[in-house]
Protein backbone atom coordinates (compact mmCIF):
# COMPACT_ATOMS: atom_id res chain seq x y z
CA UNK A 1 0.00 0.00 0.00
CA UNK A 2 1.60 3.19 -1.25
CA UNK A 3 2.41 6.16 1.67
CA UNK A 4 1.06 9.03 1.44
CA UNK A 5 2.65 12.31 3.20
CA UNK A 6 0.19 15.69 3.05
CA UNK A 7 2.36 19.06 3.10
CA UNK A 8 1.79 22.27 2.64
CA UNK A 9 -1.24 23.48 5.28
CA UNK A 10 -1.56 26.31 7.31
CA UNK A 11 -3.31 29.64 7.59
CA UNK A 12 -4.67 31.74 5.29
CA UNK A 13 -6.62 34.66 5.04
CA UNK A 14 -9.70 35.11 3.03
CA UNK A 15 -9.13 35.37 -1.03
CA UNK A 16 -5.93 34.28 -0.46
CA UNK A 17 -4.06 30.89 -1.37
CA UNK A 18 -1.99 28.12 -0.05
CA UNK A 19 -0.80 25.11 -2.05
CA UNK A 20 -0.70 21.72 -0.86
CA UNK A 21 1.78 18.76 -1.74
CA UNK A 22 0.66 15.17 -1.33
CA UNK A 23 4.13 12.97 -1.41
CA UNK A 24 3.85 9.50 -2.43
CA UNK A 25 6.60 6.38 -1.19
CA UNK A 26 6.29 4.91 -4.63
CA UNK A 27 5.56 5.98 -8.43
CA UNK A 28 2.12 7.25 -8.91
CA UNK A 29 2.19 6.90 -12.44
CA UNK A 30 0.17 3.43 -12.47
CA UNK A 31 -2.60 4.49 -9.87
CA UNK A 32 -5.43 5.08 -11.42
CA UNK A 33 -7.13 8.18 -9.21
CA UNK A 34 -5.45 10.87 -6.79
CA UNK A 35 -7.59 12.92 -5.41
CA UNK A 36 -8.01 15.68 -2.23
CA UNK A 37 -10.55 15.60 0.14
CA UNK A 38 -11.66 17.44 3.14
CA UNK A 39 -13.51 17.43 6.17
CA UNK A 40 -14.48 20.74 8.17
CA UNK A 41 -15.48 20.46 12.30
CA UNK A 42 -19.21 19.04 12.68
CA UNK A 43 -19.36 17.83 8.69
CA UNK A 44 -18.67 14.38 6.87
CA UNK A 45 -15.44 14.33 4.46
CA UNK A 46 -15.93 15.62 1.26
CA UNK A 47 -14.60 15.16 -2.34
CA UNK A 48 -12.44 18.39 -3.28
CA UNK A 49 -10.58 16.98 -6.71
CA UNK A 50 -9.21 14.24 -8.63
CA UNK A 51 -7.18 13.65 -11.07
CA UNK A 52 -6.55 10.18 -13.45
CA UNK A 53 -3.53 8.34 -14.72
CA UNK A 54 -4.29 10.06 -17.96
CA UNK A 55 -4.31 13.63 -16.24
CA UNK A 56 -8.30 13.89 -16.55
CA UNK A 57 -9.29 15.64 -13.71
CA UNK A 58 -12.66 16.27 -11.92
CA UNK A 59 -13.46 19.00 -8.96
CA UNK A 60 -16.06 19.45 -6.88
CA UNK A 61 -18.37 22.19 -7.07
CA UNK A 62 -17.53 24.53 -4.23
CA UNK A 63 -13.66 24.75 -5.70
CA UNK A 64 -14.15 24.74 -9.11
CA UNK A 65 -12.48 27.93 -10.78
CA UNK A 66 -10.72 28.05 -7.23
CA UNK A 67 -8.67 25.37 -7.00
CA UNK A 68 -6.50 23.79 -9.27
CA UNK A 69 -5.05 19.80 -9.23
CA UNK A 70 -2.16 18.54 -10.41
CA UNK A 71 0.67 15.83 -10.51
CA UNK A 72 4.31 15.20 -11.35
CA UNK A 73 5.04 11.64 -11.83
CA UNK A 74 8.62 12.29 -11.97
CA UNK A 75 8.50 13.21 -8.03
CA UNK A 76 5.83 11.11 -7.03
CA UNK A 77 3.80 14.03 -6.08
CA UNK A 78 0.54 15.53 -6.26
CA UNK A 79 -0.54 19.02 -6.05
CA UNK A 80 -3.34 21.13 -5.18
CA UNK A 81 -2.91 24.72 -5.83
CA UNK A 82 -6.13 27.04 -3.64
CA UNK A 83 -6.62 30.27 -4.52
CA UNK A 84 -9.24 32.60 -3.90
CA UNK A 85 -10.00 31.18 -0.54
CA UNK A 86 -12.91 31.40 1.90
CA UNK A 87 -13.86 30.51 5.28
CA UNK A 88 -15.64 27.94 4.23
CA UNK A 89 -12.32 26.09 2.97
CA UNK A 90 -11.38 25.71 6.46
CA UNK A 91 -11.00 21.97 6.91
CA UNK A 92 -8.31 19.12 7.32
CA UNK A 93 -7.33 18.16 3.52
CA UNK A 94 -6.00 14.40 3.06
CA UNK A 95 -4.67 13.08 -0.14
CA UNK A 96 -6.06 9.81 -1.72
CA UNK A 97 -5.04 7.36 -3.93
CA UNK A 98 -7.15 4.54 -5.24
CA UNK A 99 -8.09 2.49 -8.19
CA UNK A 100 -11.13 3.34 -10.14
CA UNK A 101 -13.64 1.29 -8.05
CA UNK A 102 -12.11 1.48 -4.29
CA UNK A 103 -10.92 -1.65 -4.27
CA UNK A 104 -7.51 -0.55 -3.29
CA UNK A 105 -7.04 2.77 -1.47
CA UNK A 106 -4.19 5.42 1.01
CA UNK A 107 -5.08 7.70 2.61
CA UNK A 108 -2.57 10.44 3.89
CA UNK A 109 -2.74 11.74 7.49
CA UNK A 110 -4.09 14.89 6.50
CA UNK A 111 -3.05 18.49 6.69
CA UNK A 112 -5.08 21.09 8.56
CA UNK A 113 -6.13 24.84 6.22
CA UNK A 114 -7.32 27.62 8.02
CA UNK A 115 -9.37 30.73 6.04
CA UNK A 116 -9.81 33.34 8.27
CA UNK A 117 -13.02 35.78 8.08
Amino acid sequence: QVRLVESGGGLAQTGGSLSLSCAASGSIASIDIMGWYRQAAGKERELVAVITSGGTRNYADSVKGRFTISRDNAKNTVYLQMNSLKPEDTAVYSCNARTLAWTRQSWGQGTQVTVSS
